[in-house]
C-alpha cells in the first residue's frame, strides 16, 4: 500500500473520530434543562432554589465540556472553574461565566498545586443549597494536585517522572497519586459536601473505572489499591521513589465515604471512538473489524502484534477479507530505555513498520486522541512496508532508532509521522490496519 493513500485514509477516519468525540457534542448529548430540572442521561435532578448552580472541572477536554453544560444551562450556570492543559485555554470560542486555568500535564508542577488549591477553595465556599456539577477528563491527575503533608511538589514530580519511564500502567499510576493527594480519591467531593454533585465524566481509562479517569477526584477511593502499591514494592521502580513517598505508600489509609454525588455519566469512551472509527471505514470502501477497545500492554510488542495480524490478512491467513479496516483502541506502556523523542503511539507505530518491512497491501496506524503523544510532538504515526527501505536508504538505522526510543525520527524520516497538534479530547488511543490487497 502506497504511504500517500494510507497517510490519506488513516488522516480521514482519525478525523470522522475526532468529529464523533468532540467534548461539547458529548456533553450535550447527555444533558438538558427543563425549567428547574437537570435531566442528565436517563435522570432527573431537581436544581436548587436560592441556591448557586456551579460548574467545576478538570482535564485535556475541560473545555470543551464546559461549554456543553453552559450551552445546556445558559443562565441557570452562575459560575464556573475549569483547569486544562497548558496550550489549550485559548481554543475555540470563549466561554462566558467559567474562568479556565492552564496547567502543567504530565508532570504536575507549580500551576497544578495552585490549581488544586483553587478547586478546593471554591469547593468549600459552597453549602447544602448548591449543586455542582463536575467534568472529568484525561489528564487531570496532572492538571490538579493538592499533596498531602510532607509530601513536596519536588516528591510529586519526581515519583510521576520514575513511573511513566519505568512503564507503570495507568492503575499503579493513580493508585500512588491517590495515596499523596488531598484532593484525589474523592478529596473534591468531599470539599463540595454538603452540595450535590453530578459528575460529566469523558474517560480515558480503559473499562471507564471512575475512580482512575483523573483519580477519582469527585467518586469514592478504590479499595483496591493496596495490591497494587504492594506490587509496585515489589518492582525495581519502588526504590528510586523519594523516601517520603514510600513512606507514605506504606501507610495504610482506610477509605472515606463520599455521600453527596447523586449521579456520575459516562458521555464518552475509547468504545466511541472505535464506533465512529468503524463508520468512517465503511465510507472509505472497507469492511471493518472491531478487534477490542481495552488493549494494553507493551507498545513495541502490540505493534508486532498489530503488524503480525495485518500481513496474516493480506497473506489470507485470515478470516478477514480484503479490502478491510481492522480498528483498536487502548493504552501502551513505554519502557524509557534511551535519550530519543517519541511516546507510545510512534513506539507503535515504528515496531510495526519493522514487522511489515517489504509486505505489500497493508498499512498500520497508531494514534493518540489527544493529539499528543508522549514528548513525540505528534499524535503518532502510519507506516507501511517500504518504510524501512526509506530509512536505511537516508542512512538511519531502523532498529537502533528503535531501541532509542527515538521514534519521532525514525516516522518522521520514513514520511510516516501525523501532526494534528492538541485536539482538546481524549480518549485513549486509536489503532487501525489497512488491508487493502492479498499478498502473493
Amino acid at each position: 500500500m502506497k504511504l500517500e493513500n494510507a497517510t490519506a485514509d488513516v488522516t480521514a477516519i482519525f478525523g470522522a473520530v475526532l468529529k464523533a468525540i468532540d467534548p461539547e457534542l458529548l456533553v450535550r448529548q447527555k444533558i438538558v434543562l427543563v425549567g428547574d430540572s437537570l435531566i442528565v442521561g436517563s435522570q432527573r435532578h431537581q436544581l436548587p432554589t436560592g441556591g448557586k448552580v456551579v460548574l467545576l472541572g478538570v482535564g485535556k477536554s475541560a473545555i470543551g465540556m464546559a461549554r456543553g453544560v453552559e450551552t445546556a444551562l445558559g443562565n441557570r450556570l452562575d459560575s464556573g472553574f475549569v483547569v486544562t492543559k497548558l496550550g489549550l485555554g485559548g481554543t475555540g470560542e470563549a466561554l462566558r461565566r467559567t474562568t479556565v486555568w492552564e496547567s502543567n500535564h504530565p508532570v504536575p508542577g507549580e500551576l497544578s498545586v495552585a490549581a488544586g488549591e483553587e478547586l478546593l477553595c471554591r469547593a468549600k465556599a459552597l453549602d447544602q443549597r448548591d449543586f455542582a456539577i463536575v467534568v472529568v477528563s484525561g489528564g487531570g491527575s496532572a492538571l490538579a494536585e493538592a499533596p498531602i503533608e510532607g509530601i513536596s511538589l519536588d516528591d510529586f514530580k519526581a515519583t510521576t517522572s520514575l513511573l511513566l519511564k519505568g512503564g507503570a500502567d495507568i492503575s499503579t499510576l493513580n493508585a500512588v497519586r491517590r495515596r499523596l493527594s488531598r484532593i484525589k480519591a474523592g478529596g473534591l467531593a468531599r470539599a463540595l459536601a454538603p452540595a450535590r454533585i453530578v459528575n460529566l465524566i469523558l474517560s480515558d481509562v480503559l473499562g471507564n473505572p471512575l475512580t482512575a479517569i483523573a483519580s477519582g477526584l469527585s467518586v469514592a477511593s478504590e479499595s483496591d489499591d493496596d495490591w497494587r502499591i504492594r506490587a509496585l514494592h515489589e518492582s525495581a521502580m519502588w526504590d528510586g521513589l523519594p523516601d517520603s513517598v514510600r513512606t507514605s505508600l506504606e501507610t495504610a489509609i482506610p477509605a472515606e465515604a463520599v455521600s453527596n454525588v447523586v449521579q456520575s455519566e459516562i458521555v464518552g469512551d475509547a468504545a466511541t471512538a472505535a464506533r465512529a472509527a468503524t463508520e468512517a471505514a465503511v465510507q472509505l470502501g472497507y469492511k471493518p473489524h472491531l478487534l477490542g477497545t481495552a488493549f494494553a500492554g507493551d507498545a513495541r510488542e502490540f505493534g508486532r502484534f498489530w503488524a503480525q495480524l495485518a500481513c496474516a490478512a493480506s497473506n489470507g491467513y485470515s478470516d478477514i477479507q480484503p479490502p478491510a479496516c481492522v480498528v483498536g483502541t487502548g493504552e501502551m506502556t513505554v519502557v524509557v530505555r534511551g535519550d530519543g523523542a517519541g511516546g507510545r503511539n510512534t513506539e507503535m507505530a515504528a515496531a510495526a513498520a519493522i514487522e511489515l518491512s517489504g509486505h505489500g497491501g497493508v498499512a498500520v496506524a497508531s494514534l493518540a486522541t489527544d493529539g499528543d503523544d508522549g514528548i513525540s510532538g505528534a499524535a503518532g504515526g502510519v507506516v507501511v512496508g517500504d518504510m524501512i527501505s526509506r530509512l536505511t536508504a537516508k542512512g538511519f538505522n531502523p532498529e537502533d532508532l528503535l531501541a532509542r526510543n527515538d521514534t519521532r525520527a525514525f516516522l518522521e524520516a520514513s514520511g510516516g509521522l501525523i501532526v494534528t497538534g492538541q485536539t482538546g479530547t481524549n480518549v485513549n488511543d486509536l489503532y487501525l490496519a489497512l488491508i487493502t490487497s492479498f499478498q502473493p
